[in-house]
């Protein structure tokens, strides 16, 4: 069983699509920092911060832990995603005893859709040529 680290710092990968975030978690206020910036900065549109907050809400440490973040990449849905997910991994790895939770509510998948890539021949990834009879 590991054991649970008392005033460290905690780093975990999350991706979504093309984004990539580096998160950091450590012991402090609640305090969510995102390339600098403050948390309503940056994803200003308030589902996407309810989505990122999740994990933290469902473990109850929304309110203990400071989470620093780098990411890159992708959307800002993208982004949120990359970063709910880095947060959730960083959580397992602050404490193994959240794995179950985590888990059960989805946040440790790795969301696989992304864009399919365009075929030549083709107008777009599926899409064919229209047929035109005169």
């Amino acid at each position: 069983m590991v054991k649970k680290q008392d005033n460290s710092t905690v780093r975990a990968v999350g991706r979504r699509k093309t984004s990539a975030a580096r998160v950091r978690l450590t012991t402090g206020k609640g305090e969510i920092t995102v390339n600098g910036r403050t948390l309503e900065n940056y994803f200003p549109i308030l589902i996407l911060q309810k989505k990122i907050i999740s994990p933290l809400q469902v473990v109850g440490r929304e309110k203990n832990l400071d989470v620093s973040v780098r990411v890159i990449g992708g959307g800002v849905h993208g982004q949120a995603g990359a970063v709910r997910h880095g947060i959730a991994r960083a959580l397992v790895k602050w404490d193994e005893e959240l794995k179950p939770i985590l888990k059960a509510e989805g946040f440790l998948t790795r969301d696989p859709r992304a864009k399919e890539r365009k075929k030549y021949g083709r107008r777009k990834a599926r899409r064919g040529h229209q047929w035109k009879k005169r």
